[in-house]
């Protein structure tokens, strides 16, 4: 998908809508298909859902967010309360990363800050966050506003983990199990 700077909101959720859709239009069922991201890329999952659901087109089965940035007003506390836990983080670049992604676009728009967006109708979603990381809010208040939506969530919350931990799998444990979890999730999602 384009990126930004040179391609700013709504580039990204466009191409990622398009290529679900195509996905749709080659013939895939959507009980076969599944969309996940990590960091940004878990803001952009809950985005393009929202643009297929929006777009009238059929759901994929489930979804997952690893570290999902949902809110780039970046108004939970964890980016503060968390800002000495997190090396992976700070939200100086986070701002940076902000206004480079919605340009002059509301940062409170669905598409930007999925975590305002109204979420009815969403599939399954499974949420994998860490304790200690500048993006724990984020997570902590979109799996509550799924749940209110009357959406199914799962939460994985791993104690003392930084963001996006999944990466350092080769030599933490709790990165291999995190990755099982979410195989295994989408298994049973993908079988049903």
């Amino acid at each position: 998908y384009r990126l930004a700077l040179e391609h700013p909101f709504p580039a990204a959720v466009e191409d990622a809508a398009a290529v679900y859709e195509q996905l749709l239009q080659d013939g895939i069922a959507p009980e076969r298909l599944a969309i996940a991201g990590d960091s940004a890329g878990g803001g952009l999952t809950v985005a393009t859902l929202l643009a297929v659901r929006d777009a009238g087109a059929a759901l994929p089965a489930a979804a997952a967010c690893i570290s999902p940035w949902l809110d780039l007003t970046m108004s939970g506390a964890s980016i503060e309360t968390k800002a000495d836990e997190d090396p992976m983080l700070d939200a100086a670049t986070l701002e940076r990363m902000a206004a480079a992604y919605a340009g002059p676009a509301d940062r409170r728009a669905a598409g930007i800050s999925p975590l305002f967006a109204d979420l009815q109708g969403l599939p399954e979603i499974l949420v994998h966050v860490g304790t200690a990381e500048l993006l724990l809010d984020d997570a902590l208040r979109f799996v509550a506003a799924l749940r209110k939506a009357g959406v199914e969530v799962s939460l994985d919350a791993y104690d003392d983990m930084i963001h996006v931990w999944h990466a350092f799998a080769a030599i933490l444990p709790e990165g291999r199990e995190a990755i099982e979890r979410i195989g295994a999730f989408f298994r049973r999602r993908l079988s049903d």
